[in-house]
């Protein structure tokens, strides 16, 4: 009979110290997937000497836990990270000794203990720079015209059911409007979390379709994370 494989880290009890990062991802960084991301925060904390907490069992891994993904493309100062030390440490101590090993593009803005669960995330806050095929003042006035529409309907793919069609107007909360040197600046809060998301990309793409316009430029940058009351997350 052959002789069953234990892992060596089997019914080890191990103390575990959590914690919730806070990063940015701006610049050149914000083209970094967010599988590649992940594995340049693990290769992080190992250069800077900051032990993670790991799993039990048959595969163990590290815990860091990204609740949100940020679209691709996307800078934001207002990322969420939540990893487990196997040993206590300050949080100034934490956020210098990451700093000191982040690439170009990643910052860690603040460390604390994690306060409201995961599941409790249910918008985000987008502001969206763009520039069309048409000056400014036009673009703002076909953007409000296309968010005052009774549907703004975009293809969704699922498993199930292959492609149909999805109604995201009542997903789209507009904050403000307005043109700044010569670009359209709209702050828009739109679903993320477990139930549904929804990113900037789609409703471009969107606007773009119905009002038979061509983007020139764009900027996106994620500003809040919410819950379901608008409080923020962090």
């Amino acid at each position: 009979m052959a002789k069953q494989l234990i892992p060596k880290n089997q019914n080890l009890i191990i103390e575990r110290f959590e914690y919730r990062l806070v990063y940015s991802k701006t610049g050149r960084a914000r083209y970094i997937s967010h599988l590649d991301l992940m594995r340049t925060m693990q290769r992080v904390f190992k250069r800077a000497g900051i032990p993670l907490w790991y799993t039990q069992g048959f595969n163990p891994h590290a815990y860091l836990m990204f609740p949100l993904a940020l679209p691709l493309g996307t800078d934001s100062r207002v990322e969420i990270l939540d990893v487990a030390l196997v040993e206590e440490l300050g949080f100034d101590e934490i956020k210098e000794r990451l700093n000191d090993a982040m690439p170009e593009g990643l910052r860690i803005e603040s460390v604390a203990k994690p306060v409201m669960k995961h599941t409790e995330i249910a918008s985000a806050e987008y502001q969206i720079r763009f520039t069309c095929n048409c000056d400014a003042g036009k673009a703002r006035e076909l953007f409000l015209d296309f968010l005052g529409q009774d549907k703004i309907e975009i293809e969704k793919r699922t498993k199930k059911k292959g492609v149909n069609l999805v109604d995201i107007k009542p997903h789209i909360k507009l904050v403000s409007l307005s043109v700044e040197n010569d670009e359209v600046v709209a702050d828009l809060i739109l679903p993320a979390g477990n139930s549904f998301n929804l990113n900037t990309s789609a409703v471009m793409e969107a606007f773009c379709r119905v009002k038979e316009v061509e983007i020139d430029s764009i900027y996106t940058e994620r500003t809040k994370i919410m819950t379901e009351s608008g409080e923020n997350f962090i």
